[in-house]
């Protein structure tokens, strides 16, 4: 096998891999904690993903396309300048994230591991993006291996042999060694790089000037991000952190639609519509745009019947009757990363022209309907009033999209083309 073949071969496979334990882990997790800690848990991961953004601001959607400009030598100021922005976050965004703990919507308990782990989340998340912006794609994939796939391995194995290990501050503690791992191998690489530039001073012209292009698409980002955390807050507090487990667990199970798409379908496709609208090749465009749409519609097709085939073999083998009290809930979950996948084929459609306004004000719109509707549907279903919230807000998104997609792209992107329709053609 040719060595380029190899390294995405293995690069494939890592990624791969990754998905697959962290679409396992919720499972094991769900045998092995009590629902309450399994709640604990969801809770925990949604804020400590939303506070991300936070520290992070999205510039890296600036940093990156500068560093591709730019040769070696001054990759260094770039990264120091987006280092200054970060101590500046922390500094004023690290104190903030106190009032979590201190209003009671995390427990005291978690504090530690809720900082520790934003923490190096956001610096691992930073070296991965890049490690991939400097084409590094495979050590890109080790530490997200590192940081998501293996300790989660790890964990649930020593919790299958040891029943005393069966806590959630093991999870966190795998998760933190993962981090941390996956931080020393992202550093070790950068010195390898032998990256000059760091002697400038820091540009804070240059930073304001990334801010303005980053903190647009950042609103739209922490309002999608909002709904998807917000979410487990309001359903602990209409039920409880036990029945939030319930959700926890059916939403993570849903959710591993997105994953697989993102991976095997999105990431193959939409390169390619972004490219056929750079050379302007209609023809082209509206080809990938036939195949995103419908491999889709034939993957989210499957994954949910074979969900509600296995949804109730799943729950007896879990053997906690809270899971199958609420089993009620999985299809509404399942439901919401329906509506959730189709509106991503309209999405990059207008991300791949450059049209991120309606993108952005589809993604603040759906919070802000989320918010009222949920609390409508509270009043007469608790139960299901976060789920239900949910699938109004993303197929408003859905309808959004689709409509900005009819009336912004131009007739020869989106007409019926005669040829026939290519359902697993993923490239050119």
């Amino acid at each position: 096998m040719p060595k380029q073949s190899l390294i995405r071969f293995i690069n494939i496979a890592l990624r791969g891999i990754t998905l697959a334990s962290k679409f396992l882990l919720i499972f094991f997790l769900a045998k092995f904690l009590d629902p309450a800690a399994l709640g604990l848990y969801g809770l925990l991961t949604a804020t400590i993903g939303y506070a991300l953004y936070l520290l992070g601001f999205d510039f890296y959607t600036f940093t990156t396309r500068e560093i591709l400009k730019r040769e070696r030598h001054e990759w260094g100021g770039l990264l120091k300048d987006q280092g200054a922005l970060s101590l500046v976050l922390y500094v004023v965004v690290l104190p903030l994230l106190s009032l979590i703990f201190l209003e009671g919507l995390l427990p005291w308990s978690v504090a530690g591991w809720f900082f520790i782990l934003l923490v190096l989340e956001h610096l691992t998340q930073e070296l991965g993006r890049l490690l991939i912006a400097i084409s590094e794609q495979l050590l890109a994939s080790v530490v997200l291996f590192l940081r998501s796939g293996i300790w989660a391995v790890i964990v649930t194995s020593v919790m299958f042999v040891r029943t005393d290990t069966r806590d959630l501050n093991v999870v966190l503690g795998g998760w933190t060694l993962g981090s941390f791992a996956a931080l020393l191998l992202g550093i070790y690489r950068l010195k390898q790089l032998n990256i000059s530039g760091w002697h400038k001073q820091v540009d804070w012209h240059w930073i304001g000037k990334g801010l303005k292009v980053a903190i647009p698409l950042l609103v739209a980002t922490l309002a999608i991000r909002g709904v998807f955390t917000v979410d487990r807050y309001w359903f602990a507090n209409l039920m409880n952190l036990e029945t939030l487990g319930a959700y926890v667990l059916f939403m993570g199970i849903s959710s591993a639609l997105l994953s697989f798409l993102d991976a095997g379908v999105f990431a193959f496709i939409y390169p390619g519509l972004i490219s056929a609208h750079h050379n302007k090749d209609a023809a082209f465009f509206r080809l990938k745009l036939r195949a995103l749409l419908f491999q889709t519609l034939m993957f989210s097709g499957a994954f949910a019947i074979i969900a509600l085939l296995i949804i109730d073999p799943l729950l007896i083998w879990l053997n906690k009757p809270l899971y199958l009290e609420n089993q009620s809930l999985f299809p509404w979950t399942l439901l919401i990363t329906l509506l959730y996948s189709l509106g991503m084929v309209p999405h990059y459609a207008l991300y791949a022209q450059g049209l991120d306004r309606p993108i952005i004000h589809s993604h603040i719109a759906s919070l802000l309907i989320f918010i009222p509707t949920t609390w409508l549907f509270s009043h007469y279903w608790p139960l299901q009033a976060v789920p239900l919230g949910l699938c109004v807000a993303f197929f408003l998104i859905l309808l959004w999209k689709c409509v900005a997609f009819i009336r912004l792209t131009p007739a020869q992107y989106r007409s019926i083309s005669s040829k026939p329709i290519p359902f697993l053609k993923g490239t050119r």
